[in-house]
């Protein structure tokens, strides 16, 4: 089982204070309710888990993920994804962009190929393969972006308000592929300001308030899914740069 552990985390920018804990930790088969005001730094906080933010100060590192090549700085590359409420989604068209996972993806290419042609299916996306993404609506852009980290099998996923300004529609094609995501073991730390079917599916509660993080269970949390045990190794996470 892989995991992120942050530990005597301090985020500052500049003179601005955020917040300070002794530790979190993020694992598969772990759901997260990500809550706070605006300004209190949930992004951040979900950049810094997966990988592209630093600390001000504190350590973070990782257990069980696998050693990457030497050229790969960041060992969580492509094992945990972090999903902006306005994804980035790269020139071309909605084919080209689920494809661009790919060489991402820890999986035999016959799996991935499977993958794909259900991810398609799941969100719906079928009629615009051909359609430029930079033409697609709102909703249709956040079911390309949560389609294509479905295709990589994350192993940890942070969920920026996946669904604010979604039709029902859209909620409903998202939630099915996060639910499908939990079932597979994917470990998710989801931010959203309200409760909704999608944080219904989160088993603990994370608080952003006075510049203090509290940790919880969340009050209706469904029954856990049973851990698979794996071989750990611990190592000290490379930040990539922040975006």
């Amino acid at each position: 089982m892989v995991k992120v552990i942050a530990n005597n985390i301090e985020m500052r920018f500049g003179e601005r204070f955020l917040y300070r804990f002794e530790h979190l930790s993020l694992a598969q088969e772990q759901t997260v309710h990500l809550q706070g005001d605006n300004g209190s730094g949930k992004t951040t906080l979900m950049k810094m888990f997966a990988g592209l933010q630093a600390p001000s100060a504190g350590k973070i590192v990782t257990q069980g993920f696998s050693t990457n090549p030497w050229w790969r700085r960041n060992p969580l590359l492509g094992k945990a994804v972090y999903l902006h409420q306005h994804p980035y989604l790269f020139d071309g068209t909605v084919d080209y962009n689920l494809n661009y996972a790919h060489p991402f993806c820890q999986l035999t290419r016959a799996e991935i190929e499977r993958r794909t042609v259900h991810a398609i299916e799941m969100a719906q996306l079928g009629s615009l393969l051909t359609q430029q993404a930079a033409s697609l609506s709102g909703g249709e852009r956040q079911r390309l972006a949560i389609a294509r980290a479905w295709i990589m099998r994350p192993k940890l996923l942070m969920l920026d308000e996946p669904t604010s300004n979604m039709d029902k529609l859209s909620q409903q094609l998202v939630l099915t592929m996060i639910s499908d995501l939990k079932q597979q073991g994917t470990g998710m730390l989801i931010s959203s300001h309200q409760n909704c079917s999608l944080t219904g599916l989160c088993e603990q509660n994370w608080l952003i308030h006075d510049n203090i993080i509290a940790a919880g269970d969340a009050p209706t949390a469904p029954s856990p899914f049973s851990a698979a045990g794996q071989h750990q190794q611990t190592q000290e996470l490379n930040y990539v740069t922040a975006y």
